[in-house]
């Protein structure tokens, strides 16, 4: 080939400016090379500080309090993810397979008792019954009670029948919600234990509802409540048909039901009190009932204050079946469960007055009846509960200590005394029948139980 001197040379052939095809392709690509390492070392000498520091962070990871390096971040999340997946396929397993557990205990026969008790009181409902009552041969019954009535006018459905008959009377019915309530005050817990709680509430708020539609319960002064509901004296020789002339069942009654009010009667009055004051304490966690309860319970007391007088007179339905005594020892009754439900001293004031205690028998330890706790003498309750340590009163709503006289004490233990030694004497005497019911050795049990409990 003929090489030409860019510096005007002479033209001639020359061997060593000869050179291949592959020698020509290697000066290329090392030109190239040249070329992007000047270009690399131009971008180091004209890049500032922030680009290389902008690199260093793509490493890390900012969280705010702290910086972390994204790989170790990035372990770190997995392993929770990871570890969050096998606890939730733990629990899966754990809540799917079935697991034998050793049956649950026996009851106790006191346990059964209890059981069977509160059934009964399912069976006495009277009114629309709800699905789950649990005695199949009831039904729905009386549910035009107080509508037919002319002098009344106002639905009086519901409550509980008083025994095999279909009356409603308020002064015993009244009395067995006070003490429903008071077993639950006393002993919550033992019912949540064997899962009765639910039940024993729902049997009180059952007879308190009925309690409210007896009297004006919106109002803060009241002149009438409703006695009884029904009738059952054949003893004049009347034909007309009432609950003890034709007896049949509930459901099958269609025959007029007499409402009986009163206007002076201080013994229902204040057990209607008592039960509403006590049921107050039941349902304190919900507060729009409880403070309803509380509101009727208070006009009952004060009307029963106000109208002095005992609610069976004589040659009425109330004195033949129920008869009222005396009113006093309601009004202690009724003033210590007022006091324990609103926390206001003047119901103590009332419940603890020396002469309303002289009144109401305190002292009067020659009677063939003192000490025996019934629907009708509620004095050894009243006294137990007014003597209540402050300590064993948890829902009471205020902090002030009751006061416990001597006296008081006194007659507290001698009541249980009284109680041992009575016990067999009133079954032999006037009415054998009612010493042998479930209620009246209930009503007997209950109170020695609570003073063996505060001794």
């Amino acid at each position: 080939m003929f090489g030409r001197d860019p510096w005007g040379g002479p033209l001639e052939i020359s061997n060593a400016d000869s050179a291949t095809d592959d020698d020509r392709s290697r000066d290329l690509d090392r030109a190239a090379l040249m070329r992007q390492l000047d270009e690399t070392q131009q971008s180091w000498l004209l890049a500032g500080p922030g680009d290389q520091a902008g690199k260093k962070k793509k490493r890390y990871v900012d969280l705010g309090c702290v910086v972390v390096d994204r790989k170790v971040f990035m372990w770190t999340v997995g392993t929770i993810l990871g570890l969050g997946v096998f606890i939730g396929f733990v629990i899966m397993i754990v809540k799917l397979v079935p697991h034998k557990r050793p049956p649950p205990p026996p009851p106790d026969q006191y346990t059964q008792a209890l059981h069977k008790a509160l059934m009964f009181f399912n069976a006495q409902r009277s009114g629309p019954l709800p699905k789950h009552n649990g005695v199949s041969w009831r039904g729905n019954s009386c549910m035009k009670d107080g509508l037919s009535d002319s002098t009344v006018r106002r639905s009086l459905v519901g409550g509980f029948y008083d025994a095999g008959d279909a009356i409603k009377f308020n002064y015993p019915m009244a009395w067995s919600m006070t003490m429903l309530s008071w077993s639950v005050i006393e002993y919550r817990a033992k019912y949540e234990a064997i899962g009765e709680l639910d039940h024993i509430r729902e049997l009180i708020k059952w007879g308190t509802d009925y309690i409210l539609k007896t009297f004006n319960s919106s109002a803060d002064t009241i002149d009438r409540i409703v006695a009884q509901v029904g009738v059952g004296d054949t003893s004049k020789g009347s034909s007309q048909p009432n609950d003890h002339y034709c007896w049949m069942r509930p459901e099958d009654i269609d025959y007029k039901r007499p409402v009986t009010e009163c206007h002076s009667c201080s013994d229902l009055a204040s057990e209607m009190a008592a039960a509403l004051a006590a049921a107050s304490i039941v349902f304190k966690n919900s507060k729009t009932y409880s403070d309803k309860l509380v509101k009727g319970a208070k006009a009952l007391y004060k009307f029963g204050r106000l109208q002095r007088g005992r609610y069976s007179p004589n040659g009425s339905d109330q004195a033949i079946f129920y008869n009222s005594t005396s009113y006093w020892d309601e009004f202690v009754w009724g003033g210590a469960w007022m006091y324990f439900a609103t926390g206001n001293n003047s119901y103590l004031t009332v419940a603890t007055a020396p002469g309303m205690a002289k009144h109401a028998g305190a002292y009067w330890f020659g009677s063939p009846n003192y000490g025996v706790f019934t629907w009708d003498d509620k004095l050894p309750g009243a006294q137990q509960v007014a003597t209540l340590p402050k300590s064993r009163v948890p829902l009471r709503r205020n902090t002030e200590d009751i006061p416990q006289p001597n006296r008081q004490r006194h007659v507290l233990v001698f009541t249980c005394i009284q109680f041992i030694q009575l016990h067999q004497r009133r079954i032999n005497t006037a009415q054998p029948w009612k010493a042998s019911t479930a209620s009246v050795r209930c009503q007997r049990s209950f109170p020695c139980f609570f003073i063996q409990r505060l001794s």
